[in-house]
């Protein structure tokens, strides 16, 4: 399991690559319903990298493309993004 600051790191490196393709930062944002204005208050947040991290994870053709461009597994952002995600509504006061 990744560390939380290398998955801190590695969340940095997914957000550059979608947000370095006007398509995918397209998608990103219409699938968040985020406003340019929004992404750019939001950039850098703990909570936009993790919400980064879901719509990755959330589209495999997506992840894999990520992950070969970053050279890193589809594992390593899967686990990233675990660490990183909110905990799940039954795992608070855990």
């Amino acid at each position: 399991m990744l560390s939380e600051s290398a998955a801190e790191a590695l969340g940095t490196r997914v957000f550059e690559y979608v947000t370095g393709d006007p398509g995918r930062l397209l998608r990103f944002m219409e699938s968040t319903g985020l406003s340019p204005d929004a992404l750019r208050r939001a950039a850098g947040t703990p909570e936009l990298v993790a919400g980064l991290l879901d719509h990755v994870v959330a589209d495999e053709e997506l992840l894999l493309a990520c992950a070969g461009s970053l050279d890193v597994s589809p594992e390593q952002i899967a686990q990233a993004w675990r660490r990183l995600a909110p905990p799940e509504p039954d795992e608070f006061g855990a």
